[in-house]
């Protein structure tokens, strides 16, 4: 009985090594399973084919190493795409069949979710615009629609894009098809051109009144020139003159418009003197001041010295500024000119201040765009074009600057406009 008992006893510990070898071994293949890492056995081989785990270790170990050729194949896959489509300013989107988003570039998330990730997501909870959607629909069942402009609302603005669509191949894990969605940004274009559209407008607007009126004038004379007296004949004439300095000045206003913006070189930068072009703007004017119910006064910073500006720009500058006050606040009895320095910023500011009717509210905010007129009738009398303030304001930005305005009906109007306060060129 004794060896029976020596050999239950036996039998007892074998089987708890071989337990415990086996609980080491799965927890060593659970760990390799975890970081895919091969596993290297602190077992002998021979122990592992008693246990029956040789073919496991094997087979686990191969999985590991097909899993790890799997990962650096998808990650570098990946990898090209975000290389070749991360950084194009194009909103970029792969999805499947199903409509998933396989692939989205930094400009498709930040334009429909601020950056957030969409891979994984449906398309039409991303997208959120039916007529893309639509179009989308389309393309998917006959494969045939083309590029096509298409507006979509974020945040408040419309935007405009250009999209189109194609199918991928090689982009989805399982190798199946996959369709490549694109969308250019044409917002820009778009407003450029209605920005034409309403510049041809306008200006044909301008041409048309004047030609008009100088061809209703030139016929009479003609048709009626024998009865006409010479007094009339004369009125006509200076119809005819008044309204042909009007289309000069328009022609004239709109190429200094366009040389300005298409030629940064039209700014002539040297170190001039404000206060020696201010006393010329004082005495050209001082002749037409209706002294003494009239004048214009100066206030200077004395901390400014002379600096970097075009003296004849900045000189048409005051010019368009001024005459404005003579033609749409004839009645006031000061114009002042004051130019002080902000340090903070490192700017010369100057104003030019009257104390005229002032400008409405609504229209302030848009007295330096292009024919715009706050007072439209005493404009087509007095042979404004609506040009002037807007010819001001890219001389200003052309010099790095900026403009504003401050106005209060029966309080005057105030113009501002600044100047960097460069003392030597760039080198």
């Amino acid at each position: 009985m004794i060896w029976i008992n020596v050999l239950v006893c036996l039998c007892v510990a074998v089987f708890c090594l071989l337990a415990a070898k086996t609980r080491l071994f799965v927890g060593d293949l659970t760990v390799a399973a975890r970081l895919r890492q091969h596993l290297l056995p602190n077992q002998s081989s021979l122990l592992l084919r008693l246990l029956g785990f040789e073919e496991l270790l094997t087979q686990t170990n191969e999985l590991i190493e097909g899993y790890n050729d799997y990962a650096r194949a998808h990650v570098s896959r990946w990898n090209q795409l975000e290389s070749t489509l991360g950084s194009i300013q194009e909103a970029v989107i792969i999805f499947d069949e199903n409509k998933v988003i396989e692939y989205a570039n930094e400009s498709a998330r930040q334009l429909f979710r601020q950056g957030g990730k969409l891979i994984g997501l449906r398309l039409e909870s991303v997208l959120r615009a039916p007529k893309l959607i639509e179009y989308l629909t389309e393309y998917l069942s006959d494969h045939g629609r083309q590029q096509q402009q298409l507006s979509l609302e974020r945040e408040g603005d419309l935007l405009w894009f250009e999209v189109s669509c194609a199918k991928a191949r090689g982009v989805s894990e399982t190798g199946d098809t996959s369709t490549l969605l694109v969308l250019h940004d044409i917002t820009q274009l778009k407003h450029l051109e209605e920005i034409r559209r309403d510049f041809v407008a306008n200006v044909s607007h301008e041409l048309r009144t004047p030609i008009t009126i100088i061809k209703g004038y030139i016929e009479t004379l003609i048709d009626d020139n024998e009865t006409l007296t010479t007094e009339n004949r004369v009125r006509f004439l200076e119809k005819v003159n008044k309204n042909t300095q009007r289309l000069h000045l328009l022609v004239e206003d709109l190429m200094v418009l366009s040389r300005l913006e298409s030629k940064p070189d039209q700014i002539n930068l040297s170190m001039s003197s404000l206060p020696r072009l201010l006393d010329e703007i004082l005495e050209n004017y001082s002749a037409r001041l209706n002294l003494p119910k009239q004048k214009m006064t100066l206030e200077f910073d004395e901390r400014i010295g002379e600096f970097i500006f075009d003296h004849f720009r900045i000189q048409q500058v005051y010019d368009n500024l001024i005459e404005n006050v003579f033609s749409y606040a004839p009645d006031f009895t000061e114009i002042r000119l004051e130019v002080n320095y902000d340090k903070s910023t490192d700017q010369v500011q100057c104003t030019v201040t009257d104390d005229g009717p002032g400008i409405p509210e609504k229209d302030l905010s848009h007295i330096f765009e292009r024919f715009y007129r706050v007072d439209k009738g005493r404009s087509y009398r007095d042979g404004g074009n609506g040009l002037g303030l807007s010819i001001m304001k890219h001389i200003v930005q052309q010099h790095g600057g900026s403009v504003f305005a401050e106005s209060k009906l029966g309080g005057g109007t105030s113009i501002h406009f600044r100047l960097p306060y460069a003392q030597k060129t760039d080198s």
